[in-house]
């Protein structure tokens, strides 16, 4: 019987790892003692191995010289794979660069475990790329083929909110319907399961999974529709210029706001379009600000005052967001009915993959024993309302947002490699 074996959620956001030995589960430190990693690294170019997660990310804003990388995730299954990026002057393909954040994570398990662990169960959305099976296909196979490279010799998937439900179900008495709603950076994924601590040891859980549906909306899309609505137009963004008043490109804004395409903006070319905008810009001092974004190459500190906007706003209904890395002193009030306006599209996708799964299980929402909210986007006040609202009569379990995948993961290693 092989006594260890580990689950891994790689997200675009943040990652964990758990550890499944002898029956026991535990979260591995991976970053000093925490059990989450932002998925960031940040290549110096001073040196050659790159720093990760919370460091990357203080490297990355106390402006080092290098490259920062985020929402990595997303590449999958892309034709970005392929294509690669400049890191420091050379070109690296980016399965290499997942291999080194997978590799850490590996490394910390190993190191904490004492052993080299062979045994994984990697998580994975419903849908790494929507409607486009091959795409997704592709997506899987270019994980397992990281997830080998790294030193991992037996590799299975499972779906992250199937894992989620596997977490919570050692705490149920009794049997439960539950739908899983994990609402990630990249993707929500929703499943409807039977639950039951009676379960928790078995192999085969076929006939207790109803249904699985899944979008590529997260966490990162409300991101950038709360950029585009309240942050981008401080830059220039729908701003007009010249004699016909045409409207400013909008592509460079909309790639600003998103982490995987911010760093394909600085280039000579791109600056140099906006420089001769600039000259008949009828908003020159907020399209300046988009100039100065290019050419300081900050486009990832817009992104982080952004999120640091959203997450402020689930507390509280107004924030200021502070613009003092563009202009001193420079901020704007910023309410939480825009933030809620400018998600609403997104959050009725997300409803509507809820509705489908029902559909597809055969259950009405009145049948739904138990919500299970899992992820940092169901954090989002709005989130919490409308699935209140939509099951009044189910009890609704969101503790561990972070590390519920990780831990569900690791309990279905247990059943894959150590019960079977």
């Amino acid at each position: 019987m092989t006594e260890i074996s580990c689950g891994i959620d790689f997200g675009t956001s943040n990652s964990s790892v758990a550890i499944a030995n002898q029956g026991t589960i535990t979260l591995t430190p991976v970053e000093g003692s925490h059990v989450t990693i932002p998925s960031a690294l940040f290549f110096a170019q001073d040196g050659n191995i790159p720093s990760y997660g919370r460091t990357a990310v203080t490297m990355f804003f106390e402006r080092r010289e290098g490259r920062f990388m985020r929402s990595l995730k997303r590449v999958l299954g892309t034709s970005l794979m392929k294509q690669g990026t400049i890191v420091n002057g050379k070109l690296m393909k980016f399965d290499r660069i997942i291999a080194l954040f997978l590799r850490n994570l590996k490394a910390k398990a190993d190191a904490y475990t004492g052993h080299e662990i062979e045994n994984v169960v990697m998580g994975r959305p419903v849908h790494f790329i929507d409607n486009d099976a091959d795409a997704d296909s592709r997506a899987e196979q270019e994980l397992r083929d990281i997830a080998r490279s790294v030193g991992f010799r037996n590799i299975e998937f499972q779906f992250e909110p199937i894992a989620a439900a596997f977490a919570h179900e050692v705490k149920i008495t009794g049997e439960k319907l539950a739908i899983v709603a994990d609402l990630g950076g990249g993707t929500s994924d929703f499943t409807v399961i039977r639950l039951s601590n009676q379960n928790i040891r078995k192999t085969d859980r076929t006939t207790d999974i109803l249904a699985n549906t899944g979008i590529r909306v997260g966490g990162n899309d409300f991101d950038k529709d709360l950029s585009l609505a309240a942050i981008m137009p401080e830059i220039g963004y729908k701003s007009t210029y010249g004699d016909k008043h045409l409207e400013v490109p909008l592509k460079p804004y909309h790639d600003l706001a998103e982490w995987s395409k911010v760093n394909f903006l600085y280039t000579p070319k791109i600056i140099t379009q906006m420089r001769q905008l600039l000259n008949s810009s009828h908003d020159r001092k907020r399209f300046s600000r988009l100039l100065q974004v290019l050419e300081q190459e900050r486009g990832h500190a817009l992104l982080a005052v952004t999120e640091d906007t959203k997450i402020a706003l689930t507390a509280q209904s107004q924030y200021n967001t502070p613009f003092d890395f563009l202009e001193e002193g420079l901020s704007i009030p910023i309410q939480r009915e825009q933030f809620e306006e400018a998600i609403r599209y997104e959050v009725d996708k997300i409803l509507d993959s809820v509705m489908q799964c029902l559909r597809e299980a055969q259950v009405k929402k009145e049948d739904i024993d138990l919500v299970i909210l899992t992820g940092g986007s169901t954090e989002v006040p709005l989130i919490q309302s409308e699935f209140k609202k939509l099951f009044p009569n189910a009890a609704l379990a969101d503790e561990n947002k972070l590390s519920s995948v990780g831990l569900g993961l690791a309990y279905d290693s247990q059943n894959k490699y150590q019960y079977r």
